[in-house]
């Protein structure tokens, strides 16, 4: 390790992206600080799909068998019928991007996953400080110099921000970046998982775009309904499980009993889909953005996670392999990354656009098989 390019790193934001590669390089011998601006069970009780390429990381990182231990996995992905009976139209197995020793998909209540995220860390020997940010950056050429929210101060070689979509390190940085809401909301629940359920269903048209559900659990599931992105911000908890109530009316079969369980105005919440994607590079000089800070698309294809993860792995490897932080390191963070995040992004929101446009054209089938076979190649 000693001719690694970092011997210490800020690692700003503790979702997936910032405590895999805090955990990674940690365990490459860098002292690594991770903070995080919200307290330590704070993660949004929604589940999340977590595709073969996902997979692959964590289980490099030493956390598969917590994640498989705690979420629910599956190889095959159903389309069913808005009608009446939410009849089966087909089951077909679903692309193995993380290779043949590992599930097609996962999915997991997100609290349970940053659980063993953030305990993996700690494990590595990762310094977490949760309620903390920064509120500083001055860097030059060797280092940056960090003041925080507890009005502390440290130096660290390199600054990663990993802190979502709203990024404080990227606007710090002077870094302009459109974020756009995509022309679609989701209604999100969790709830138990009918026995029926034991792979990710999904119902195209009818009342919405996609009513769905993904099991995350032995008793546990996460279900959604996607409708056009409407202003919802003036109705009480109790008027948004009345309208998601009416909305899963109109679909059948499993969610018959998904239905039923729609009694918790706190188990239901409303999101717009977002996304941006920054242009290369992602860093200004030794402060680096990664996941949603600098890529963040809808959930259409369920990559989401896995691309953040990437992001993680990719950029740990470049600083313990590389003996200098220079731009030839950046410019190869780049050519892997780059390409295939902008990639991912672009196909779903043409996905979300050709819901939004009723094109009856659309290939879907050739986007989707074109990017499980891009992100089944390693990152």
């Amino acid at each position: 390790m000693s001719g690694a390019a970092v011997t210490s790193v800020l690692v700003v934001g503790a979702g997936i992206a910032g405590t895999a590669v805090a955990a990674t390089l940690a365990r490459g011998g860098v002292e690594v600080d991770l903070v995080e601006i919200k307290p330590r069970n704070s993660a949004l009780g929604s589940g999340i799909t977590l595709q073969g390429n996902a997979l692959r990381v964590l289980r490099d990182l030493g956390v598969w068998d917590q994640v498989a231990d705690n979420g629910f996995a599956f190889d095959t992905l159903g389309l069913r019928a808005p009608d009446a009976d939410g009849t089966v139209l087909v089951e077909m197995p679903d692309a193995r991007t993380g290779g043949p020793d590992l599930p097609a998909t996962l999915g997991i209540e997100r609290p349970l996953l940053a659980e063993i995220l953030h305990a993996n860390a700690e494990s590595a020997g990762v310094k977490v400080k949760f309620c903390t940010t920064t509120t500083g950056l001055v860097q030059d050429n060797q280092g940056v110099d960090v003041t925080f929210s507890d009005g502390s101060t440290r130096r660290y070689d390199v600054v990663i921000g990993a802190d979502g979509i709203r990024s404080w390190t990227r606007r710090a940085l002077g870094i302009p970046l459109d974020t756009k809401p995509t022309g679609m909301g989701i209604w999100r629940l969790i709830g138990r998982r009918p026995a029926a359920v034991t792979q990710t269903d999904l119902y195209y048209g009818g009342a919405c775009y996609i009513a769905g559900y993904c099991p995350t659990g032995e008793d546990s599931l996460y279900a959604y309904l996607v409708e056009d992105a409407r202003d919802r911000s003036n109705l009480s908890p109790e008027e948004q499980l009345a309208v998601m109530r009416e909305l899963a009316s109109n679909y059948h079969g499993p969610w018959d009993e998904i239905r039923e369980q729609l009694t918790d105005p706190a188990a239901v919440n409303y999101t717009w889909f977002e996304s941006h994607v920054l242009d290369q590079p992602w860093n200004r000089g030794r402060v680096v953005l990664i996941g949603d800070a600098a890529h963040a698309c809808p959930p259409t294809l369920a990559q989401g996670g896995a691309q953040a993860l990437e992001d993680a792995a990719v950029l740990a490897e470049l600083l313990l392999d590389r003996s200098v932080v220079d731009e030839h390191l950046w410019d190869e963070f780049m050519n892997r990354r780059f390409p295939r995040a902008k990639a991912v992004v672009e196909a779903s929101l043409q996905l979300g656009t050709w819901m939004l446009d009723h094109d009856q054209d659309a290939d879907v089938p050739a986007l989707m098989g074109r990017i499980a076979a891009l992100v089944s190649e390693p990152a």
